[in-house]
């Protein structure tokens, strides 16, 4: 049964990366070109106030019409079938643990807390940045710091499930998950004012765009994470439902 919800968790990655990549084309890509031309008009600025002509001459390794068209389709397409399998995986472990729900429920529930854990909180403190926002000398420091809320917002929420279990015989089960939603909004508060904060943004750049890009980053993961919790919940039921049809058949 695993390797059937591995096979469909990849496949539903699959089409999440199909409709991310659109989202993104549609709403994303503007506001990327309109970064990019900033970025170049503050290049070319700083080379005639340093006294060079004509900025510089460096083509690109690979062309924006590659990286907005290919190269965007194949990172969201990669990216959403390493989510699928994890989220298989998970859907595994979760699936008759959080009551009596169904495959369609569980993967509901899975994708929701998901997509606030790993993508809406390390969001609330570290937005996307496009380019030309952030210190290029502190992207490693930048990374790490993300990718480190990410890993401590997971930790974080499978505690808060924990208490949740524990504490719904005697307080029930609405209780005992408000109490638990709580002391994860507590938790991750305080410790997200305890991390660096993010590279502010550079003078003159589009409040706009940046709101824009922002959104546009945050609806990308929103429709990844939707598909998720729709889709592989269909699929998904055809797996662990039918063999308990045919038993009580």
């Amino acid at each position: 049964m695993m390797r059937n919800l591995l096979v469909r968790g990849m496949l539903t990655g699959v089409a999440a990366g199909l409709l991310a990549w659109v989202f993104a084309w549609v709403f994303g890509e503007p506001e990327v070109r309109h970064a990019i031309a900033f970025e170049e008009h503050q290049s070319a600025h700083d080379h005639a106030a340093q006294g060079h002509a004509g900025g510089h001459d460096e083509s690109e390794p690979v062309s924006r019409a590659v990286q907005s068209t290919a190269g965007l389709l194949t990172g969201v397409t990669v990216y959403g079938i390493a989510i699928g399998g994890l989220f298989a995986l998970v859907f595994a472990l979760a699936y008759g643990r959080l009551g009596p729900y169904g495959a369609r429920a569980t993967a509901g529930i899975v994708a929701a807390v998901g997509f606030v854990a790993v993508v809406l909180v390390p969001f609330l403190k570290y937005p996307a940045q496009p380019p030309a926002v952030g210190d290029p000398d502190t992207l490693t420091e930048r990374t790490v710091s993300y990718f480190g809320i990410i890993a401590i917002s997971i930790a974080v929420a499978v505690g808060a499930a924990y208490l949740a279990r524990q504490f719904a015989p005697r307080w029930g089960t609405g209780n005992a998950v408000l109490a638990a939603i709580a002391a994860y909004v507590v938790a991750m508060a305080l410790i997200a004012l305890a991390l660096p904060a993010a590279d502010a943004v550079p003078e003159g750049f589009s409040a706009s765009v940046l709101w824009r890009f922002r959104m546009a980053a945050l609806g990308v993961q929103a429709v990844l994470w939707t598909t998720f919790g729709v889709l592989f919940g269909v699929l998904a039921g055809k797996v662990v439902e039918r063999p308990r049809v045919a038993l009580a058949a």
